[in-house]
């Protein structure tokens, strides 16, 4: 049973110097926390998320269905995130479209929207920003700072940019930087949304219409990327749709129509995805991925960037995650250890992609639910 929870907003009005050179000021960040902040304010988790997440981690909103957080499975109380022993903080990073200042709203310097002019975010800048709202709510330290996929970066991230404060860092499913294959999918799906005719060069909110088309067709790129082909064969195969089963050849002979049960599905999704998502976002959450690489200011080398954290950490991946693969989680493990740093891995053998940090698996959630509890009692 979910617990109920209720969104909230911070303004801040001093501008955030960005890693592009420019900066963003009077912006607004959406947050949720659960639990309670104990009287000694080391018990607060932040909760990194993902490309299409948002502030809402946990807990359902009074008086709504099916409005379960995102990672509803894994926080809150009695869960492995357990609530009734730590202070979880979720907050939407700027850019988004979930509640926190994005493309979508005004210009405080212009007065007109945003849209394509919104500033070009880095994990970076995401950390700064959040940074910021936890001086607002008076966490100075965290216990842990947890995220999976891009959340995964923004964790690594915390430890090197504030290592200071930070005792614990939670990498689910995610890598040190994109390979090329990844930045080659993200520039598939921006080519979908930025050749779409209603995208306008980002600004179509002054044309009254939205690039949905482009936005459909870059999730379901996405999303063949987040499962794996065990999971896409298991839940489709090659099984046609009804409409076309009735025919008596078993196909309709058509290069248009859709034929086979997993283009149904991702059409399905495509067409959800581009009625709540923004396109500029989209375009800003990806590019954001793409430029993340802390070992590029080193040369390449990890071992050298990594060595500025002093956190201790758990790293979690899953075998059938192609586009987050193992190796790179691997590779994050060796420069910590090289670094003699704490470090627990985990490899779970899970059929279902890189949306496997997402799902309920025994073995997964029994890692966090471990760690979290040898986090606790350090603090008894």
């Amino acid at each position: 049973m979910s617990f109920i929870v209720q969104p909230h907003s911070l303004h801040f009005e001093a501008p955030l110097p960005l890693q592009s050179g420019a900066s963003i000021r009077g912006y607004d960040l959406s947050y949720e926390t659960y639990g309670q902040l104990n009287a000694a304010r080391d018990n607060a988790v932040l909760i990194c998320h993902a490309l299409n997440a948002s502030h809402h981690v946990a807990g359902c909103y009074a008086g709504q269905d099916k409005s379960e957080g995102w990672w509803d499975n894994m926080i809150g109380p009695g869960k492995p995130v357990d609530t009734e022993r730590f202070f979880v903080i979720g907050i939407n990073n700027l850019g988004s479209c979930f509640g926190s200042t994005g493309p979508m709203h005004v210009n405080p310097d212009t007065g007109r929207i945003y849209g394509a002019d919104f500033p070009v975010m880095t994990v970076e800048d995401w950390v700064d920003a959040q940074a910021r709202l936890l001086d607002a709510l008076g966490v100075h330290q965290l216990a842990a700072v947890m995220g999976g996929s891009l959340g995964g970066m923004q964790a690594l991230s915390w430890t090197l940019q504030y290592p200071e404060r930070v005792r614990h860092a939670v990498v689910v499913a995610s890598a040190p930087n994109l390979s090329a294959e990844n930045i080659a999918f993200n520039e598939v799906a921006r080519r979908a949304i930025v050749t779409d005719p209603d995208f306008h060069g980002g600004h179509f909110y002054e044309h009254g219409v939205l690039p949905q088309r482009g936005l459909r067709i870059a999730r379901m790129i996405g999303h063949i990327t987040y499962l794996s082909d065990d999971v896409m064969n298991e839940k489709f195969g090659r099984e046609l749709r009804e409409a076309v089963t009735q025919h008596a050849s078993g196909y309709r002979y058509s290069t248009q129509d859709v034929e086979f049960q997993i283009e149904s599905y991702l059409r399905y999704q495509g067409d959800k995805f581009s009625q709540y998502f923004d396109a500029n976002t989209y375009l800003l959450i990806t590019r954001a991925l793409d430029y993340f690489d802390p070992a590029r200011a080193f040369g390449g080398d990890l071992t050298r960037a990594l060595a500025r954290a002093q956190s201790k950490f758990l790293l979690v991946s899953f075998t059938t995650d192609w586009r987050f693969a193992p190796a790179r989680s691997r590779e994050i493990v060796k420069a910590l250890l090289e670094n003699r740093r704490a470090v627990s891995y985990a490899e779970i053998d899970a059929p279902h992609g890189h949306d496997a940090f997402l799902l309920d698996d025994p073995r997964y959630t029994g890692v966090v639910r471990s760690y979290f509890e040898s986090i606790s009692g350090a603090r008894a």
